[in-house]
């Protein structure tokens, strides 16, 4: 993934992390750095994995301050996700500032492996530039450090919703090559028709599970959240009549939810 989209990523999903509000405070206190080293270096960082001092760099400090150890702990693996993503170099190709924001342009590869020019924006904080928006900054300060697990909450539970679907097709598909009949979570994974992964909680945040009725004509399917308000709020369950979903604490909905 392009790093511009990692940037648009962080900035409307938002998607995650920061701290260490000393970020080199000894470096920052010798150094004010212009916005196209500003971003240059948040890449370097965030891609060598020191989240703590990339993110204190971007409008996500306020959200990194208030977590605690186990907590930062926690969301490391999606933070994790996005530094893999970050390219080794970061083509920068000129910078605009109007005030008390700038905007630098990147040279990236597309999926067609052409290159884009994409911008990322910055405001100037006292004297130093960091990444973001001041629309984002309000937002992310307002949430505090419930933002990022709000952010991963929210995409978990579009992901959820994208997984329930391609079970579906996954079951129409199986009762093809079948005779008519339905499998279970066991079953489509061994097909191949849906991933492996879904027989743990880790890359999903949820757990899965698919019922078949005794004569597999019959099968429905549902999801909750791994941790209650940590990973995902809503319950979700589905059969013939589509998706449903409700706040349920965490526990499974029914076809009489």
């Amino acid at each position: 993934m392009p790093s511009s989209r990692i940037t648009t990523r962080l900035i409307c999903l938002g998607l995650l992390a920061l701290l260490l509000g000393t970020f080199s405070h000894t470096f920052a206190q010798t150094q004010v750095l212009s916005p196209s080293d500003t971003v240059r270096v948040f890449y370097k960082t965030m891609r060598d994995k020191k989240f703590r001092e990339a993110f204190a760099m971007s409008i996500y400090r306020p959200a990194i301050d208030p977590l605690s150890a186990a907590e930062f702990e926690d969301l490391r693996p999606d933070f994790e996700k996005l530094a893999v993503a970050i390219p080794e170099e970061v083509n920068i190709t000129g910078e605009q500032i109007s005030g008390d924001i700038a905007t630098v342009f990147l040279k990236v590869r597309d999926d067609a492996n052409k290159d884009q020019a994409e911008p990322v924006t910055l405001i100037r904080v006292g004297a130093n530039w960091i990444v973001g928006d001041k629309d984002n900054l309000d937002i992310v300060t307002k949430a505090g450090k419930d933002f990022f697990f709000n952010a991963r909450i929210n995409i978990h539970h579009d992901e959820v919703q994208a997984m329930l679907l391609k079970i579906s097709v996954a079951e129409l598909l199986y009762s093809q090559q079948h005779a008519g009949k339905f499998g279970d979570l066991a079953a489509l994974i061994l097909a191949g028709m849906i991933p492996k992964d879904l027989e743990g909680t880790d890359s999903t945040g949820y757990r899965f599970h698919v019922t078949v009725s005794p004569d597999g004509k019959i099968w429905s399917a549902g999801a909750e959240p791994a941790q209650y308000g940590r990973t995902g709020r809503l319950s979700f369950f589905m059969d013939a009549q589509g998706v449903r979903s409700g706040d349920a604490k965490g526990k499974p909905l029914s076809a009489k939810n």
